[in-house]
């Protein structure tokens, strides 16, 4: 068989693989968080969050909105040398993330159904 007839025979296999694919995942709502970053953020944006007073006392005096913390959970970056992945019961993550120019730390507590914010701060 000619290298041509293979190669026709390979995508032609391959388009109908995709075709399948996106078929059947194309209505469903898969994510492909592989990443220890990108697993740690979305374990913790899919958890009842909850914030301390702490958290909310930073939030008032520098005037930000709470929203940020979605966005953090969003794009930011799990410091794993700041972070104490074997507490017990709940293990603790530096979250780090930019707003206006500055750095800011987030530290959360991620129990099994709930993920609390305990402290934010500013990371220099």
């Amino acid at each position: 068989m000619k290298f041509i007839h293979r190669l026709g025979y390979y995508l032609s296999g391959f388009v109908v693989g995709i075709i399948m694919l996106m078929f059947f995942l194309g209505g469903k709502k898969t994510s492909c968080d592989w990443g220890l970053d990108a697993r740690v953020l979305k374990n913790l944006r899919i958890k009842e969050r909850i914030v301390t007073q702490e958290a909310m006392t930073f939030f008032k005096t520098n005037q930000i909105d709470t929203s940020l913390v979605s966005d953090v959970l969003e794009y930011g970056d799990v410091n794993f040398k700041a972070s104490n992945i074997e507490a017990k019961p709940c293990k603790l993550y530096q979250i780090e993330g930019d707003f206006e120019q500055k750095k800011l730390g987030f530290l959360f507590e991620n129990c099994d159904s709930t993920a609390i914010l305990k402290k934010v701060f500013n990371l220099k």
